[in-house]
């Protein structure tokens, strides 16, 4: 089986995320890095957009996913996140850390995830 991956790295979101009513009432900064493990290796592409994941598309999904959400806890965003992607593009694994720039005294908080089909 092949081990060919998409990886993006640092992809920036706005969340409505936190436990206090007032953290998650305004949209604060998270990033989240990803690796997408396809369901064919890159040689069984044949250099055809529509045979592989579109990076722009699962970019342009989490942004969209997180927009309309409202959770408590990062590891409930990064889970439904991962299961969404995972589901919507076909991937047959997905590898998620979403960051969280909350506390002043560290760099950030982060949770890591892998879900696979």
């Amino acid at each position: 089986m092949a081990h060919d991956e998409i990886r993006i790295e640092e992809l920036e979101l706005l969340a409505r995320v936190g436990v206090p009513d007032e953290e998650r009432a305004r949209p604060q900064r998270l990033t989240v890095s990803l690796t997408l493990r396809l369901a064919r290796s890159f040689a069984e592409l044949g250099d055809d957009l529509a045979r592989t994941t579109d990076y722009a598309a699962v970019c342009e999904e989490a942004r969209r996913f997180v927009a309309g959400r409202q959770d408590k806890l990062i590891e409930t965003l990064a889970d439904e996140m991962a299961a969404h992607l995972l589901r919507r593009f076909g991937l047959a694994r997905i590898d998620l850390e979403l960051r969280k720039f909350i506390l002043i005294e560290t760099r950030f908080v982060a949770v890591r995830i892998t879900r696979k089909l």
